[in-house]
């Protein structure tokens, strides 16, 4: 054995001590002891988490609120095309990605939303797992679905201002407002600082293996199991059901660190991505790492310069609230027992694996496309797009969705105006990250040949 294999082969030996304890190599976090990303991809795609939210008759029926007169024969595509839900890469019955078979309160038959409803988006035309849904018309969904009748329900709070993205945030800390600490049920409802205009843009969760925090905050620490549960808090999940579940979620975590990114499916100039790559580490890789490092670096607001309402969205009091409960409550965090919330100044960096595949841009989906992200007189300022995900929907030149300014005539439903995204209004301004704007043409040509190669 020569002397560089004996190092190499005592290396591998303290790694795998050290995994054993819970360690992993730089760069790239492990599954947790016991967890099977196998049993979690099972968990995730075969059952639902929380009780039925809308029922089955009204999904049957729902194109009676579309202004039809009659059920179209192709009404399985017309449902997932208007709330922007992709066909399910697994058996689901007759329901697309992102819903799931779940009995209503009553007993009756009904569907419940899953974590695929906004972390199941398509590509290029196919389902993707693990990938954003940057169609989904969230708001359409429960207005739509809730109800028994033939017209739209009045909801707590806006799921979604813009399509595409969402507010996730604000659901945590509405569904929080009626939880104690130990998340038994909590009445009247208090207000935790419920605003519901961060204009939220979903990651993709390859990008969770490489990173220490969560969100685009950076505000939870990405080994916590029991922050991916907040969605189960609906009103009828009593606290013994978080218990039973956790280790299901290990599981589900496993299998999202897993993931890999697609890789870019068209020819790459090899030239230009080489040139490229000297281009992103002098002025990229500080901030986003490289394939071999990612830094987990925040921007502070005042640097990055992009939108603040989603940070400031999330005021102390749901902070306060999530460090006192259960979801905090895991063993072996930073700092003591459990893994506690806490403020970071700005916005995380994200790892840049698969970029070409997460459009649109920033983390309030305001950027469309790479080219506007590195050009930003080039952003526009209001636009629309098909919201379809084929190869005809996709700018591979510009790296992102193609769109085109909305109709001047204003639309005649809240539905079409979600349609159009206004980087005027609150959680949707475009600016900031103006890195690339001191790029010459040349090199931010090469750096986006290079982007596409990750």
């Amino acid at each position: 054995m020569t002397c560089r294999q004996s190092r190499m082969l005592r290396n591998l030996l303290f790694w795998m001590g050290l995994a054993s304890m819970g360690f992993c190599p730089p760069g790239v976090r492990c599954q947790q002891a016991g967890a099977d990303a196998a049993r979690g991809y099972q968990a995730l795609t075969r059952r639902a988490f929380v009780p039925g939210q809308f029922p089955m008759s009204q999904i049957e029926n729902a194109w009676k609120l579309w202004g039809l007169k009659e059920k179209p024969a192709n009404y399985r595509d017309l449902f997932r095309e208007r709330y922007g839900l992709a066909e399910a890469p697994y058996p689901n019955g007759d329901l697309p990605m992102g819903l799931k078979s779940s009995r209503m309160p009553l007993g009756t038959e009904g569907a419940s939303l899953d974590c695929l409803t906004c972390h199941g988006g398509s590509l290029l035309g196919k389902p993707f797992p693990g990938l954003g849904n940057t169609s989904l018309d969230l708001q359409a969904i429960f207005e739509e679905l809730t109800t028994r009748g033939t017209k739209p329900i009045r909801t707590p709070y806006t799921f979604c201002n813009t399509r595409g993205t969402n507010e996730a945030g604000a659901t945590s800390v509405y569904l929080a407002g009626l939880r104690n600490p130990d998340l038994s049920p909590k009445l009247p409802w208090r207000d935790l600082g419920l605003h519901d205009d961060l204009c939220e843009d979903v990651p993709a969760w390859w990008h969770l293996k490489r990173k220490k925090t969560m969100y685009a905050t950076a505000e939870a620490d990405a080994r916590s199991v029991r922050s991916i549960m907040q969605f189960m808090m609906h009103p009828l999940n009593f606290p013994s059901a978080f218990e039973r579940e956790e280790n299901t979620f290990r599981d589900i975590q496993a299998w999202i660190l897993s993931l890999n990114p697609p890789k870019w499916p068209w020819k790459i100039d090899t030239a230009r991505a080489d040139r490229g790559r000297l281009v992103h580490r002098q002025h990229c890789a500080r901030c986003h790492g490289t394939q071999d490092h990612y830094p987990n670096k925040v921007i502070p607001l005042e640097e990055i310069g992009t939108d603040p309402t989603r940070y400031r969205g999330i005021e102390e009091a749901f902070g306060d609230f999530y460090n006192q409960s259960w979801f905090s409550m895991e063993k072996d965090g930073w700092f003591g027992p459990g893994y506690k919330a806490q403020r970071s100044g700005g916005y995380q960096a994200p790892p840049l694996d698969g970029i070409w595949a997460t459009a649109p841009y920033l983390h309030n989906g305001s950027v469309p496309t790479l080219e506007a992200l590195l050009n930003s007189p080039m952003r526009p300022n209001i636009f629309t797009r098909s919201f379809q995900t084929g190869e005809n929907d996709y700018d591979r030149e510009k790296v992102g969705w193609k769109t085109e300014a909305p109709p001047a005539k204003a639309p005649v439903s809240p539905l079409e105006a979600r349609k159009i995204y206004d980087t005027r209004q609150p959680g949707r301004a475009n600016g900031g990250h103006t890195y690339g704007d001191k790029l010459s043409p040349e090199e931010r040509t090469d750096l986006i040949e290079y982007l596409k190669t990750l």
